[in-house]
């Protein structure tokens, strides 16, 4: 083991920001309940709102279109639930007539697609359209779906394993253009790259504090002024109706935070973060042989490199590096637990064996060009110990 330690799974998640945590413990002094209409309640609830102008701020939103949630999961579950009350019966099965398809995409977060899955049960169509070799959708095949049919078009606004960025703009454009509503999860896209919901057309957005070196447990869902919302989790007046429960006052106050640091820093950090992705991926091209480079060449996140190294297992790999204190991932983290190869890389066109050798390296604040050149001299001599075993045991 070594005392080193190189943090390298940002899209797994952030930590809090030191400005975010000081923030975070002075909110501890504002225990008010930001529903009561006391003293202590309104100025929790005050912050709350300064909260949800920053997060809006972010997204180029106005802060009455940001419903606050617990976190990316649950903001995409709530839009694919009010997908099925607007075209089920009261039996939760859909509607023999009306609009009654979903078009999505097979590199989705697993919630989504899970959440598409679920709904294709009830009876809902459910499109799942294929990529390209580097990720962005077909758009022959995505114009072939789209019908006076459809309901909903989701497509992420840019993967969390390989980094490509889909052009939401112009699939926002074709499926208004069909009269469906449009959804994208933004939760790698948001604080990263610029973003403003009225140039993308979308109806809804999705985001998580976590991912912006805020704080886990809160999220947010911007619902565009006059598009449908039916509330997830029942209860009280909180947050119009639309999400009740007691508000996360801590969650919420760090997530402003994050959102307001996010956007300060939003042209550096796509800067920085760039250039020190690019000199990992030159390092490891010019000192490991036969590796491939997944995702699209530029039309990506700045902070995610994607890299399968052939004649090597992945976590031999995580573990061979962990030893050396560098920490990566082999895709996203909620499908870690998984040992089937991955769906996105499947998705590609990456087989699974290959898939099974890919290693998924995400950058943020705090990553240096030391840290970068120790994984750049530390990787190659891993690969070649695991290849020559692999050559030894075949």
């Amino acid at each position: 083991m070594t005392e080193r330690q190189v943090y390298i799974d940002y899209n797994a998640t952030t930590p809090l920001k030191k400005e975010v945590k000081a923030a975070m413990i002075e909110d501890f002094e504002i225990y008010g309940n930001a529903s009561s209409m006391h003293a202590s309640g309104r100025l929790a609830h005050a912050r709350v709102e300064e909260a949800r102008r920053f997060v809006g701020e972010l997204l180029g939103a106005p802060a009455e279109d940001i419903i606050f949630t617990s976190g990316g999961s649950e903001s995409n579950n709530t839009v694919f639930q009010t997908i099925r009350r607007l075209a089920s019966g009261a039996d939760g099965r859909v509607l023999a007539e009306g609009r009654t398809e979903i078009i999505t995409t097979a590199i989705e977060h697993p919630c989504v697609l899970n959440s598409a899955a679920f709904l294709q049960t009830l009876g809902f169509k459910v499109t799942f359209l294929p990529v390209d070799a580097c990720g962005k959708i077909e758009f022959a095949a995505y114009k072939d779906a789209l019908s006076e049919k459809t309901l909903l078009v989701s497509v992420m606004m840019a993967n969390n394993e390989i980094g490509t960025i889909q052009d939401i703009r112009e699939i926002a454009a074709l499926a208004k253009a069909s009269g469906a509503w449009v959804h994208t999860d933004a939760v790698q896209a948001a604080g990263k790259i610029p973003l403003n919901v009225r140039e993308l057309g979308v109806d809804y957005l999705t985001m998580s504090a976590h991912k912006i070196y805020g704080p886990k447990g809160i999220g947010a869902l911007y619902v565009r002024k006059g598009a449908p919302l039916f509330p997830l989790i029942q209860g009280g007046h909180q947050e119009d109706g639309f999400r009740a429960g007691t508000y996360n006052n801590l969650g919420i106050l760090g997530f402003g935070k994050a959102a307001a640091l996010a956007a300060q820093d939003i042209d550096v950090y796509g800067r920085e973060i760039r250039a020190l992705r690019d000199r990992l991926r030159d390092g490891l091209w010019e000192r490991v042989p036969n590796i491939k480079i997944n995702g699209h060449p530029e039309d990506v996140l700045p902070n995610t490199l994607n890299v399968s190294f052939p004649g090597a297992e992945g976590e031999s790999i995580l573990l061979s590096m962990d030893i050396m204190g560098i920490e990566a991932s082999t895709g996203s983290a909620c499908a870690s637990g998984s040992l089937e190869p991955s769906h996105v890389l499947m998705a590609i066109g990456v087989g699974p064996e290959l898939a099974h050798g890919s290693i998924r390296f995400s950058l943020g604040w705090g990553i240096t060009a030391e840290d970068i050149d120790y994984i750049i001299e530390t990787v190659p001599p891993i690969i070649a110990r695991l290849r020559a075993m692999s050559t030894l045991a075949s």
